[in-house]
């Protein structure tokens, strides 16, 4: 990894940590307050209004891409670490890589799974009403 793509990772992580603390939210709340108590003092002005405008239009801005960089690492290791898991079980390896895939190929996918989920969850309803029954006839004759 490039030095600045690590420093900037580094950064970001610590950004992403720091904003969601709800210390930094009551300190966020507390600016507003402020701000707002301010106003009188300032007369309402344009300059005074310019200021929380102009702020929060940064921060925001600023915000949007750090998120959206911590978003995207942790992304690819979750799917990382569920492809590793698809891929030493005993299972079909179908879904490994499916991120990559189109909406609708996506679309399809879920579809089928959620097909066969209904499909296994009637099989296994149909298997557990004859065990109920045999429970429930042991029960009354004890």
């Amino acid at each position: 990894m490039a030095p600045v793509t690590r420093a900037f990772t580094r950064f970001a992580s610590s950004v992403s940590r720091f904003t969601g603390r709800p210390i930094t939210f009551m300190a966020c709340c507390a600016f507003v307050v402020a701000w707002a108590l301010t106003g009188p003092l300032f007369g309402f002005s344009d300059t005074w209004q310019l200021v929380i405008n102009t702020s929060t239009t940064i921060v925001t801005f600023l915000m949007v891409f750090l998120i959206q960089n911590t978003q995207n690492r942790d992304n690819a290791a979750i799917q990382a670490k569920l492809d590793e898991i698809i891929r030493v079980g005993d299972t079909d390896n179908k879904f490994i890589g499916i991120e990559h895939l189109s909406d609708e190929e996506l679309d399809a996918i879920l579809t089928e799974v959620e097909k066969n989920a209904k499909l296994l969850h009637e099989e296994r309803s149909k298997r557990a009403k004859p065990q109920r029954k045999s429970a429930k006839r042991a029960g009354a004759s004890a």
